[in-house]
């Protein structure tokens, strides 16, 4: 359980005297530090190498998904021995809950959890709880309140090999860890039964557990990585974590509802007293049918909302987060600080005001306001040491680590910052089209940056039309997704990304030639002095890099960008002529997108054939005793099982035997020889 970091690469540069200098403030109990590096500089390196040589689990929060997705895939290459993993908001898409008084609406909560990046959560979680060598990048959603770490660990079910335990209690036991049985469909987060046999697809998506449970007694025990083809490892012991967060254990359960109903009945004479009759039938109705739900079940939609009661919490308590799972000594790395930390700050308050509405007209009480995100304070209360990463770090991070500012300036490759060109709006887009036609003859990619999603996609359509190879890229496509649109961007396959803020921090595309900024001098959030200086910084991966700059007037924040992006070349000039470096293009991999399983996993789709003949003989029981509908869901489930295992078997034949046409050629009788 040591960090081992895994790199053909030294540290080289100036980042051996950064290494040094945050090791040193780290061992010596320095709470704040600032990286303050440049792009192309190897911050992420500077990063591991930290990480190994302090030992410390670790937390790196990043200020987008697309980003943490970014630093978890150079974070797993750098540590493969050690659980890296990647934690961010679960939903594809989130409308929360809300209300108007103005126009008297009513917003339901309306949510598309996606359940590979829920599983993903899960298993960060538990791998900060039960390892030290633990890197966990996530987004701010890590500040969010998930429950209580010692209701997750308590609660957890151990099963032993040999163990007395009746079946009936062992199910019920998984049923309250929010288990769910499902014989037809079998994916994370569910049971099945096969006779004396129980397997359980851990939440996680990782790992099938085969439990075989004879007279009240646990025979055997096994556990297969493998979920689509077990291969099953006999174990002695295994542990069931919550399929959910925020599951109460059942001996409180009774406590929590009583709780509940006392603050509904203090809420309802305020209502009352005020004359809010609707509001207090409103709430007095909702709350009711939430509890009713929780006593059948242990759990309802929106049970978030009742966290404080479930986790014993006092009014105004902060909530229990990621940060809490790490326990007292750990590090936290804020990438991109100048963008992540203004993120933290307004998280809190603009919640608070959201919930203030729905309490005040009954649809919550008012302990639903104590479902939140920590406040900056309390996270930084909760925080022992952190490392502030950025290019362009705001005064806040600058005046928190007063003489702790480490500045890493150099690039290994050499390579400068890019060129800088100021060029008229007029006919900005023709000539942005001209730049790119020189850049796709070279095979180089380009960025553009507009002010509005609108304007990206619309701009995206024009260059389609005019034949370039171009995807749009903005905070409405999916978080899976927009890895897979910059891996094809590397590759090729796009040869222009136009978006908005996306395209900016950190993101490693060494490909890309140009960044085109439109409408550069409209000064404000987009066109700041931090935000120019890292949209231009993409440009600075690429010998030939260049930014062009679209703008009438050259702004305050323009002309300060540009000052410091020349300043910054100068120092890597006279280290080049120094050393007698000649700037070197960035050679690297492009990665695959770490997560195989993007895809929803499901066991029973591409399980062996042998759960076939099970499912055959569930089949015919079902329709023996008259429930079709159930017959008919597993006659379906089979064809797919069979036509998944002559699929599998023909991709094999090919390979074997040569091309697909010569497959075809064979006749029923081979065919019938071979196996099928």
């Amino acid at each position: 359980m040591q960090f081992k970091l895994v790199s053909k690469f030294n540290p080289t540069g100036d980042q051996p005297q950064a290494i040094e200098k945050l090791v040193a403030g780290i061992e010596s109990g320095v709470k704040h530090q600032v990286l303050l590096g440049v792009t192309g500089s190897g911050k992420t390196f500077t990063m591991a190498n930290v990480i190994e040589k302090t030992q410390r689990p670790t937390l790196v929060i990043s200020p987008n998904k697309t980003l943490a997705a970014q630093l978890y895939q150079e974070f797993r290459e750098f540590f493969p021995r050690n659980g890296v993993h990647y934690f961010v908001s679960y939903y594809d898409y989130y409308q929360p809950e809300a209300y108007i008084p103005q126009s008297d609406t009513y917003i339901e909560k309306d949510a598309k959890i996606n359940d590979t990046l829920d599983r993903l959560r899960h298993e960060a979680v538990q791998d900060v709880l039960s390892r030290k060598d633990a890197i966990v990048v996530a987004s701010v959603s890590c500040i969010y309140n998930i429950g209580s770490p010692e209701d997750y660990q308590n609660i957890a079910l151990d099963i032993k090999a040999g163990q007395t335990i009746e079946r009936k209690n062992f199910l019920g036991h998984l049923t309250s860890l929010q288990y769910q049985r499902n014989d037809i469909e079998f994916k994370p987060g569910t049971f099945r039964i096969r006779g004396e046999i129980m397997e359980v697809f851990t939440v996680t998506g990782k790992e099938l557990v085969r439990i075989e449970i004879t007279a009240d007694r646990v025979e055997t025990l096994a556990v297969s990585r493998d979920t689509t083809n077990p291969t099953w490892e006999a174990r002695e012991t295994y542990r069931f974590f919550p399929a959910k967060f925020w599951v109460t254990p059942q001996d409180k359960l009774n406590i929590v509802m009583e709780n509940i109903r006392l603050e509904l009945q203090e809420r309802l004479q305020v209502l009352r007293a005020q004359n809010k009759l609707v509001e207090a039938q409103r709430l007095e109705q909702r709350t009711n049918y939430d509890l009713e739900l929780i006593q059948e079940s242990g759990y309802c939609h929106g049970i978030e909302n009742y966290s404080r009661h479930m986790e014993f919490r006092s009014a105004g308590d902060p909530p229990h987060t990621l940060l809490e799972y790490f326990g007292k000594e750990f590090l936290v790395i804020v990438d991109e600080s100048h963008l992540t930390l203004p993120q933290i700050r307004a998280m809190a308050a603009q919640d608070r005001a959201r919930k203030a509405a729905l309490i005040e007209h009954g649809f919550r009480l008012p302990s639903a306001v104590d479902n939140r995100p920590l406040t900056f304070q309390e996270t930084f209360a909760s925080i022992p040491q952190s490392i502030y990463v950025s290019a362009t770090p705001s005064e806040f991070e600058l005046a928190k680590s007063k003489n702790n500012i480490v500045e890493q300036l150099l690039r290994p490759t050499g390579l400068l910052e890019p060129a800088i060109e100021i060029r008229p709006t007029a006919n900005q887009i023709q000539d942005a089209i001209e730049e790119i036609e020189k850049r796709k003859a070279k095979n180089q990619r380009v960025l553009v940056l507009t002010l509005t999603k609108r304007l990206a996609e619309d701009i995206a359509d024009y260059l389609a039309q005019r034949g370039v190879a171009v995807q749009w890229l903005h905070s409405e496509v999916k978080t899976l997704e927009r890895p897979g649109i910059l891996e094809d961007f590397r590759k090729g396959k796009y040869d222009v990304i136009v978006g908005i803020n996306l395209l900016r921090e950190g993101l490693d595309l060494p490909e890309v030639a140009l960044v085109a900024i439109l409408d550069a001098d409209k000064e404000g959030f987009l066109r700041n002095e931090t935000t120019l200086i890292q949209t231009m910084g993409r440009a600075a991966r690429h010998p030939e890099g260049m930014a062009i700059l679209y703008a009438d007037t050259i702004t305050f924040s323009m002309k300060n960008a540009i000052t410091e992006i020349e300043r910054r070349k100068r120092i890597q000039q006279e280290y080049n002529e120094k050393h007698h470096i000649t700037p070197q293009p960035i050679v690297k991999d492009i990665r695959t997108w770490g997560f195989a399983d993007a895809k929803e996993i499901t066991a029973a789709e591409f399980g062996p054939i042998q759960d076939v003949k099970l499912l055959e003989k569930e089949m015919k029981e079902a329709a023996k005793n008259l429930d079709f509908e159930r017959a008919a869901q597993i006659r379906d489930l089979i064809k797919k099982l069979r036509r998944a295992t002559l699929s599998s078997y023909a991709n094999y034949e090919v390979s074997k035997k040569g091309s697909p046409t010569e497959h075809k050629k064979k006749s029923p009788k081979s065919q019938k020889k071979s196996g099928l």
